[in-house]
């Protein structure tokens, strides 16, 4: 060797201690680290045999040089830099995510940013493997848990931007610093006001989760060489550690999508029982013969078309078509219930009229308008057969098959007998 490990103490406490490279701070400063251990690593390279390199490492100085590096401190510094900065975007305001970010919600762009950042030449170092492989184990629990905790909100029919943040109460929530904090606090949690959540942020969420889903194979990438450095090479509990987080996100999904569906659904029977006005439309107002759909069947299907043209580059269009049959088979079999409510209705009046003339003996056969057309009862069956044969030819357009609707089929022949008699009856 050139020179002395005193020699190389004497360096270290003397330049290297006057220009404080013990003491962690910002991130470049860090990088002093680095590169002291590039220079041991040089000085071992400078010996002749693995004798000399045992010697030297078993030196008082060589202890002394590296116990004036504190990990644990450094990475304590650096895990309140991840945590704070996720928990902020973990809020109960969902903020939208960057415009250059994959991710539709500040919150899913911030889990991958940290992700990322635990793993980036500028914070990895060899000696905290195993703390930064438990903190990515964290930050993918914490935002599985976040997830659930938004699939748990009502829906508000106020657009993301009009949703207001609550009033805090100070109540204690699920947070990625627990169990790394020296006071947690063990006072009873208090009651927060209920936070509503938007049925387009539900839908940024399940997008999300896709794609992170999608992401984690290219972590599993990114710290591969990491952990090649310290001779690691049990990959495939790494990589089932990951497929455990994917297995978490998948199991957010059902609940989230029933969620959308069920939203959706009400949105669309909303319009969909006006069939019950129809009656009123034609009983006793002399309208003319209807010959076009009711307006509102588009109505009740503009969310569904919204859905499909405003997030086809979010979503998979297996998922869009999931969540619109889910809709439409919900919504139509409650059409179905309203239409054969309303048809039996008329079939009822229509009876009850023809006993009331024939007690009269007043009763023609069938009873027709004033002018010798359609009846007003014929009127209101024909115009509930218009309503369901667009809802098919708009189902078509959705990129969906009527068969695959449950209940349409038994609906569409139920106002077809009821067009079919209201044709028949004319003279």
């Amino acid at each position: 060797m050139g020179f002395a490990m005193e020699d190389t103490e004497d360096i270290s406490q003397n330049h290297f201690g006057h220009l404080c490279i013990f003491k962690w701070g910002h991130w470049k400063k860090d990088l002093k680290y680095t590169i002291s251990m590039d220079f041991v690593r040089r000085l071992e390279r400078q010996c002749g045999s693995q004798a000399s390199v045992k010697r030297l490492r078993a030196h008082p100085a060589y202890h002394s040089f590296n116990k004036k590096w504190n990990l644990p401190v450094y990475f304590q510094i650096r895990f309140r830099e991840i945590a704070g900065s996720l928990e902020a975007a973990l809020t109960d305001v969902l903020e939208d995510a960057p415009a250059e970010s994959p991710y539709c919600l500040l919150a899913s762009h911030r889990t991958w940013s940290s992700l990322r950042r635990c793993w980036s030449d500028e914070m990895f170092l060899p000696l905290l493997v195993h703390r930064l492989w438990r903190l990515t184990l964290q930050i993918l629990a914490r935002y599985s848990v976040f997830v659930n905790e938004l699939s748990l909100r009502p829906i508000s029919n106020e657009s993301p931007k009009e949703i207001k943040k609550p009033l805090v109460t100070g109540s204690k929530e699920p947070s990625i610093t627990q169990g790394n904090t020296e006071d947690q606090g063990s006072g009873p949690s208090e009651t927060k006001p209920v936070v509503s959540i938007s049925r387009t942020q539900l839908v940024y969420v399940v997008a999300d989760l896709d794609k992170l889903q999608e992401q984690l194979p290219e972590l599993l990438e990114i710290i591969k060489p990491k952990l090649e450095m310290i001779g690691f090479k049990n990959f495939s509990s790494i990589s089932a550690a990951l497929e455990d987080s994917q297995s978490s996100f998948s199991a957010c999904v059902p609940s989230l999508s029933s969620k959308i569906i069920q939203d959706l659904s009400d949105s669309c029977f909303g319009f969909l029982k006006s069939a019950l006005e129809v009656p009123r439309l034609y009983r006793r107002t002399n309208k003319e013969v209807p010959t076009t759909a009711s307006s509102y069947v588009d109505s009740a299907l503009k969310p569904l078309f919204q859905l499909q043209s405003g997030h086809k580059d979010k979503l998979k269009q297996a998922i869009i078509q999931q969540w619109l049959e889910g809709t439409l088979s919900e919504s139509t079999h409650k059409y179905y219930e309203t239409v054969s409510d309303v048809l039996n209705s008329v079939k009822k009046m229509e009876e009850s009229l023809k006993r009331l003339k024939q007690a009269r003996k007043t009763t023609p056969a069938n009873p027709v308008g004033p002018s010798g057309g359609m009846s007003d009862d014929d009127k209101i069956r024909l115009q509930l057969a218009l309503d369901v044969e667009y809802l098919g030819e708009q189902i078509q357009k959705l990129g969906l098959q009527a068969s695959d609707i449950k209940s349409f089929s038994a609906l569409a022949e139920l106002v077809a007998a009821a067009k079919d008699q209201a044709t028949a009856e004319q003279p």
